[in-house]
């Protein structure tokens, strides 16, 4: 029993030893591989497997030599998988398999590094940072266009440690020029804006913005991650852009949107002009700079002001027109005329409201005059929203409006219609074929 109880500690202890010791096998498939990286590159896959088996075992961490093992064969990973893809030679199915070699191999030389004791024993890990940053900035790039942006991200950010590193042990980086520093700073905040990294993206946007980079985005971007807390204080950011970068359209439009928010109107025509002075095919431009000119009519309207208010519809006709002459198609458009005639109606309703009870002849009168133009609006609306119903049978807005007018009509067949298509949408399903017909 007692000799059965060593023997079974003796292969205990050979064991340990044994997966303390693999990493040895990964190092020793390595050197092979680089020895003939053309014919050998089985070797690299036998490397790659021993190593990340070493890796698991507790023992294996503490040891430098393991960590820096990793580094270089992670690295060499990440050169053949390059190779491959920008040359077309050699296949990748020859290769290991690893989504973000670089990574990888960064976080290995990283890891190694609190492990030095000896001066001389940093001169591989700081060889392995420089390696592996062409790597991190090509893979990023390649993740960025892929639209993997969290994998863009990583690749991007280790690539600004790996520069950090470098430079606090006085060693060369490819990101040394202030102009390579800032573009690689900008691409991370990119791909972590759009990884839904917010916390990340903004100081380094914040730096770029202090730097004053020659880049449109952080503006907006800085605008946009601003605007939800206070609105004011972010418009400064788009403000400076829209003066560093005029003729910068996305700049622009989210100059529009940020006084469409506020309801700035007045304001907002004379950027919508200069819109549709920079870029005249955009259609939508002109359905906006309409309906701003509609918004405008019917508070004129609701004032008052009946000169002024004429002048607003006029203008917000003259764009939904321009619209629909650039794309007939446009449902927005088409729709929108519909509603300038349609509220025109409504306007005229509420002020005809007022003399239901004045009886006399003067009073019946108008009534009777506003009722005909109330009317003669639908009749000019009713075409728009036909055409609108034809473009778009599943519009709840079109529906409405053809189920009301057809009801004011006496066109009683028809309003049930649109009231039973308005019931189909309600209820979550869609209406196959349009009403009417184009």
């Amino acid at each position: 029993m007692k000799q059965l109880f060593f023997l079974a500690l003796s292969f205990l202890l050979i064991s340990t030893t044994a997966n303390a010791q693999d990493y040895k096998d990964a190092k020793k498939a390595y050197n092979t591989f680089t020895l003939d990286h053309f014919n050998n590159k089985a070797k690299l896959k036998d490397a790659k497997d021993a190593i990340d088996k070493a890796m698991g075992a507790a023992e294996n961490q503490a040891i430098l030599d393991a960590w820096v093992t990793k580094g270089k064969i992670y690295n060499s990973i990440a050169e053949e998988v390059l190779q491959v893809k920008t040359t077309g030679l050699g296949k990748l199915e020859e290769l290991p398999t690893a989504e973000a070699p670089a990574v990888e191999a960064y976080s290995a030389y990283a890891k190694a590094l609190p492990l030095v004791t000896k001066k001389f024993e940093t001169k591989d890990i700081l060889a392995g940072f420089q390696a592996a940053q062409g790597f991190l900035d090509n893979f990023g790039r390649v993740a960025f266009e892929e639209q993997k942006y969290k994998l863009a991200y990583e690749n991007f950010q280790l690539l600004l440690n790996s520069h950090e590193e470098l430079k606090k042990n006085a060693q060369k980086s490819i990101l040394d020029t202030e102009e390579a520093y800032n573009y690689a700073m900008f691409l991370t905040a990119t791909a972590a804006l759009l990884a839904e990294k917010n916390d990340v993206a903004k100081p380094l946007l914040e730096k770029l913005y202090q730097a004053k980079y020659d880049k449109a985005a952080i503006y907006e971007s800085l605008y946009t991650m601003n605007a939800a807390t206070d609105i004011n204080a972010a418009y400064t950011y788009l403000d400076e852009g829209r003066k560093r970068y005029p003729e910068e359209i996305s700049l622009l439009f989210a100059d529009i949107n940020h006084h469409l928010k506020l309801g700035k109107l007045d304001i907002l025509i004379e950027k919508l002009k200069a819109a549709i002075a920079q870029e005249p095919n955009n259609v939508s431009l002109y359905t906006v700079l309409g309906s701003v000119y509609d918004n405008l009519y019917q508070k004129a309207e609701t004032a008052g002001d009946k000169a002024k208010g004429e002048e607003y519809f006029n203008a917000a006709l003259d764009y939904y027109n321009q619209a629909i002459a650039k794309d007939a198609k446009n449902v927005d458009a088409v729709y929108s005329i519909g509603a300038l005639y349609y509220n025109k109606a409504a306007v005229t309703t509420q002020k005809m409201n007022t003399l239901e009870n004045d009886y006399s002849k003067e009073g019946l009168k108008k009534y009777k005059e506003m009722k005909e133009e109330v009317f003669a609006q639908f009749e000019k609306a009713l075409p728009f929203f036909k055409r609108a119903e034809a473009l778009d049978p599943n519009d709840t807005n079109t529906l409405i409006a053809l189920k009301e007018i057809h009801a004011k009509k006496n066109e009683l067949e028809a309003s049930k219609e649109f009231k039973r298509r308005l019931e189909v949408i309600q209820g979550g399903g869609k209406n196959e074929k349009p009403y009417y017909q184009q």
